[in-house]
């Protein structure tokens, strides 16, 4: 089946949940965004994810891109969905209009690349890297080289890639082995200051080669002759496929990954053989200029979680109001279905046990996009507000969260989408039906832009441990706040946050006795943060609901019965021996 994008509930968790428009009202570059705004595009978001790129999505799987002689050539309909993509403007949403851009808030672009992921997540790696390759670029680039590269960066007229990972060096950057010259007694041919000869080779760079568009920006993170080891000794180069002459840069293209799911998406070993680059910041400060592109890709990459689990809930639940089996059982009192007369067998959707699995995927999606929707908000809160108070609360809420949304919502994309696959039974396991490729494709998303494990320890080593868990108390603190302050029900968020809070407490006593404990229970503690998360989330929207809403209620039930019970065994667990 061809996804569609529901904006009715997008919007309600827009507007009425979390009201987007009056924490965006607020800030000066936003002022005039009203709801109908921002409805309006999300309508036509929609309308072209649903015409262009859902259809695709089969086909770009079964055909694959296509490795010839260091060429790669996109399946089917790819570069057509691609260039009305960026002809239309949906590249550039929320790039800065002086750029090129539509200069629209941060978060209707992530709820755009949500639509985009559930709907054909292969082909939408391709544009997935643009905006943090844009904001790298504006943030850290010279006035040379933002001349040339940004504005074609910003509409997506180009294409960037990350070119991190090496052979030897997965996440452990510090191990990069490329090296870059500085070509000083070269002339300034094409007048981005000074040239630098990259040498080395990039492993698993998404779309380190294809035909979409008529150059590729590559972002490389690479060592100075003088440069010391470790990540300090890295430097940011940028080198593109043609150079601004018109000639080809000495980037190959080796070949490209066999890989278990987004067969659309070309994963590249790229070869840098002297290639022309130029430095993107200062010497030595490579990984936090790339740091832009990353921390955006975080973000981009947890909506791809939340996108995901909802393509495969809308598969599990048409499947289940279509298709018969068995005799459902009847509730205490109650009777059978009325779309049941006179067959022999009920909808699978009556069924319990599917109507666990189908309420229980649901309530993790709707909350998700509540924690994904507000981190976006709080990116242009941190760009934005006024009040340097209200800045650094959304620098917290963005440092502590983020890590929480990659990890947790790519982790429930899969296991998730397994249950959801559930519903279909034998039929799900076949390819006509479509789930088993959502459940392939969402594999990877627990592993690029840092494992979940890697988010985990983040979250607990860096940034509680780190701080003695004052951030996390100031958040925590905020969400009862909030939930008060809009007159919603906050007992279990109280409830959870105190007892996170009292377990945080023992657990920096432990690691101050055991340093490598929290190494152990990272993953318990992440995902104790999620379900705290959780219940701010869906306090939120219980709110918005109100009383008798059967869409929206139903979940919550699945979500307390089914999901928050599994806090206590993850609080538990950050007491265990090793």
């Amino acid at each position: 089946m061809s996804h569609q994008p529901h904006t009715g509930d997008i919007g309600f968790i827009l507007f009425d949940v979390l009201q987007a428009t009056n924490q965006l009202q607020a800030l000066a570059p936003f002022a005039e965004t009203d709801t109908d705004l921002m409805q309006q595009v999300l309508e036509e978001a929609a309308r072209f994810v649903a015409d262009k790129v859902a259809p695709i999505r089969r086909e770009g799987d079964e055909v694959g891109a296509v490795f010839s002689h260091g060429t790669v050539t996109m399946p089917p309909g790819s570069k057509e969905a691609y260039e009305a993509f960026w002809q239309s403007g949906w590249a550039s949403l929320s790039c800065a209009e002086e750029d090129g851009g539509q200069g629209l808030p941060e978060v209707l672009n992530q709820v755009l690349y949500e639509m985009l992921s559930a709907a054909n997540h292969g082909w939408t790696m391709a544009p997935g890297l643009l905006h943090g390759a844009y904001e790298c670029i504006k943030h850290h680039a010279s006035p040379a080289l933002k001349a040339t590269y940004l504005t074609k960066v910003a509409t997506g007229e180009w294409l960037a890639t990350m070119c991190l990972t090496e052979a030897h060096a997965g996440s452990d950057l510090g191990l990069v082995r490329t090296k870059a010259v500085p070509m000083a007694d070269q002339p300034d041919a094409h007048g981005l200051g000074p040239l630098y000869a990259l040498d080395g080779t990039k492993i698993f760079i998404s779309g380190g080669e294809h035909d979409l568009t008529d150059n590729i920006v590559h972002l490389v993170l690479a060592r100075l002759p003088d440069a010391p080891p470790g990540p300090k000794g890295l430097s940011l180069f940028l080198a593109p496929k043609f150079l601004p002459d018109g000639s080809r840069n000495a980037v190959v293209c080796e070949r490209i990954e066999e890989k278990m799911g987004i067969h659309a998406s070309p994963t590249c070993v790229l070869r840098f053989e002297n290639a022309s680059g130029w430095l993107v910041g200062e010497p030595g400060k490579g990984l936090g200029a790339m740091f832009v592109m990353m921390n955006a890709a975080r973000l981009h990459v947890g909506l791809q979680g939340v996108g995901l689990l909802e393509a495969a809930w809308q598969m599990a639940n048409a499947y289940a109001h279509e298709r018969r089996q068995m005799r459902a059982p009847v509730a205490a009192g109650g009777s059978r279905p009325a779309d049941s007369a006179g067959h022999a067998a009920d909808l699978i959707v009556h069924h319990p046990a599917m109507r666990r699995i189908l309420d229980t995927q649901r309530a993790w999606v709707d909350g998700g996009r509540v924690l994904a929707y507000q981190t976006a908000l709080e990116l242009d809160i941190a760009r934005h507000h006024v009040d340097p108070a209200r800045q650094a609360r959304a620098q917290r809420w963005c440092a502590l969260v983020t890590p929480v949304l990659k990890a947790a919502f790519t982790h429930q994309a899969f296991h998730g989408g397994s249950d959801c696959l559930q519903v279909f039974g034998g039929h799900g396991y076949v390819r006509e039906w479509g789930i088993e490729q959502v459940l392939r494709d969402a594999r990877i998303a627990m592993i690029y832009e840092g494992t979940n494990e890697i988010q985990a320890i983040d979250l607990l080593v860096r940034k509680v441990v780190g701080d003695q868990g004052q951030a996390l108390a100031q958040l925590l603190a905020d969400l009862t706040a909030d939930v008060a302050a809009q007159g919603a029900d906050g007992a279990e968020l109280g409830r959870l946050a105190a007892q996170l809070q009292d377990a945080t407490g023992q657990l920096l006593a432990r690691a101050a006795q055991v340093p490598d404990h929290p190494y152990w229970v990272a993953g318990d503690y992440l995902r104790a943060v999620t379900l705290v998360l959780m219940a701010w989330a869906w306090a939120r929207i219980d709110h918005a609901n109100g009383p008798g809403q059967d869409r929206w209620s139903r979940p919550g039930k699945a979500m307390r019965a089914w999901v928050m019970p599994e806090f206590d065994l993850h609080i538990g667990l950050l007491s265990a021996t090793h």
